[in-house]
């Protein structure tokens, strides 16, 4: 039993904007626009059977808080060169600086149309076969903690632990990292950007949400109703969705 990171999930007040600025930043397709949702990912992607992760921009009526998300992007570049040409195209895009405290680093920090923070990278050679999502970072108080979870949740490989840092992957060795770091402060505003999960086809979606929870994830209630996923949380309060599977 585990599931398999498939979805990044974007929250926004104008879900196609806020989409068709992610679809240009990475160079990937819209595959669908519903009123509300637009959902993005690269050519032959299926999510059913997923090899890296797509990203879903989805409507909903609160603006972002001034809060930084504790959940963001790092983008992937190849060279400074590109670094510098992906910074002007994404400011041309409608991306803005952000600053959270980062002082005087190699990478660019940049928000999107609505706030949401992101990072273009100096290259690395660690990601240069990720695609343009370099990693899904995770700010939290104790990255071994996690690591332990969301080890046990999905079915990704645990490449490095310490106090300050944990790094997973794709047992594929493809798509991009899942990264924990260290940050001063707990969770105090509801995730903007979190991650959807699914099952293997002969898992069962209940049992999976019931071993979440022996292992630490809490239900929770976002004024979801009756919806065919799961929402959980994780042990430091980051939100995440079992998916239903369909066809």
């Amino acid at each position: 039993m585990a599931l398999r990171p498939v979805l990044v999930n974007i929250k926004a007040l104008d879900d196609s904007v806020v989409g068709r600025f992610w679809a240009e930043a990475l160079g990937w397709s819209v595959s669908s626009a519903e009123s509300g949702e637009t959902n993005l990912g690269r050519v032959g992607f299926d999510w059913r059977d997923p090899v890296g992760v797509r990203v879903d921009v989805v409507a909903v009526p609160e603006p972002k808080t001034a809060t930084k998300n504790r959940v963001h992007l790092d983008l992937a570049t190849t060279s400074v060169a590109h670094q510098a040409e992906l910074v002007a195209r994404l400011k041309a895009l409608g991306a803005t600086p952000a600053h959270v405290g980062q002082g005087d680093v190699p990478w660019t920090v940049l928000a999107d149309p609505e706030g949401n923070e992101f990072c273009v990278l100096e290259p690395r050679e660690i990601y240069r076969d990720t695609g343009p999502i370099a990693a899904v970072v995770v700010d939290c108080e104790d990255p071994r903690a996690m690591a332990r979870f969301w080890g046990e949740a999905i079915d990704w490989t645990l490449h490095e632990v310490t106090d300050d840092h944990a790094v997973m992957r794709s047992a594929k060795g493809v798509g991009p990292y899942l990264e924990f770091l260290r940050t001063p402060g707990g969770k105090t505003v509801p995730d903007r950007v979190h991650l959807d999960l699914l099952r293997y086809p002969d898992d069962d979606q209940e049992a999976e949400a019931t071993r979440l929870r022996a292992l630490g994830a809490t239900d929770l209630d976002l004024g979801q109703g009756d919806v065919p996923w799961k929402c959980l949380a994780d042990p430091e309060g980051h939100e995440f969705c079992i998916l239903a599977r369909r066809s």
